[in-house]
């Protein structure tokens, strides 16, 4: 997901550091069923929170959550209901139901596995840019929260753009000229809009086919569709203007010094994050600049406009 920092936000990585030790990461206690905090980008036990490297800022959120199955909880209710039903002659109602079924998840806790799951933060001071690589808007919107409740201050807007992702790629798709320093790979997903919501996908094959013109007059948008900027990072675009399978392609790293330990992870953010942001201002710009607060909404496509003889594909051409 990214994000652009507000314009009143400024802080040093010497600020962020201590901020960010009151929320460092701890385990689950017996019977916490989350715990989330921050840990050191490195890996490292002890180290730093916030790595600078290159003028870019990284940080990494774990999140630990114990896991206790519905099944099993459901189980442990009944088997306590039952007990008192054998004391007491009487079924527990609702609101005792309800209790019993914290007092079961208690009761268990201590003996749940528990699941980890970093999420790494990368900030651009420079371009005001804030990136979380997360598995999902809710993981990044958890991310995001921990961010802003350990920087007072800070503020940060997912990016909107003049021309939304779906109109774009259904336009890229029609016409075949994906942006200039972008082609389009083999991977699309399109989605109808009405009740039932018919998919439509393609996986590892060419895009370039009447039927995906046809579908996309018919109605469907795409909702992702696979990229690659300038032959050195290829990635999935989604309808909400995230970026999916984000990878490096042959050549990017050859470049990179053989270096061990830190200093490797020093050259590969470097690199990784030199790539990145161009790659993201160029998107944003593909998709016609980045919309400010109060101008129209984002651009959707009205497919299937045009006149009743033109072909479907050309008639998504011309709307």
């Amino acid at each position: 997901m990214v994000y652009r920092l507000a314009p009143d936000w400024s802080a040093s990585v010497a600020e962020i550091e201590p901020a960010l030790e009151g929320a460092r990461f701890a385990e689950c206690g017996a019977t916490q069923p989350v715990s989330v905090g921050w840990v050191p980008p490195r890996g490292e036990a002890h180290g730093a929170l916030v790595e600078a490297i290159d003028g870019q800022w990284l940080l990494q959120l774990m999140v630990e959550a114990k896991v206790v199955p519905g099944d099993v909880v459901r189980r442990q209710v009944e088997a306590l209901a039952a007990r008192i039903e054998q004391q007491t002659g009487r079924k527990p109602g609702k609101k005792e139901t309800r209790e019993l079924k914290d007092q079961a998840l208690l009761d268990l806790l201590p003996m749940a596995f528990s699941k980890r799951a970093a999420i790494r933060v990368w900030i651009a001071p420079a371009e005001r840019l804030l990136v979380i690589d997360a598995g999902s808007a809710r993981r990044a919107d958890e991310a995001l929260t921990a961010l802003t409740s350990a920087l007072p201050g800070l503020s940060a807007q997912a990016i909107n753009t003049a021309v939304s992702p779906a109109a774009a790629m259904a336009d890229w798709l029609v016409s075949g000229e994906p942006p200039a320093g972008f082609t389009i790979d083999r991977d699309c997903e399109l989605k109808a809009a009405d009740g039932e919501k018919p998919v439509v996908r393609y996986a590892r094959h060419a895009l370039d086919l009447p039927e995906i013109r046809e579908h996309i007059a018919a109605g469907k948008q795409p909702t992702r569709l696979a990229l690659t900027w300038r032959d050195r990072v290829s990635f999935t675009l989604t309808e909400g203007l995230q970026l999916k399978k984000i990878a490096f392609l042959d050549g990017v790293f050859d470049g990179r010094p053989q270096q061990p330990g830190d200093e490797g992870f020093d050259a590969d953010a470097a690199i990784a994050t030199g790539e990145l942001a161009p790659m993201i201002d160029e998107l944003i710009e593909a998709l016609g600049g980045e919309q400010t607060v109060g101008s129209p909404a984002p651009v959707t496509p009205a497919v299937g406009a045009a006149a009743n003889d033109a072909p479907p594909w050309e008639a998504a051409s011309a709307a």
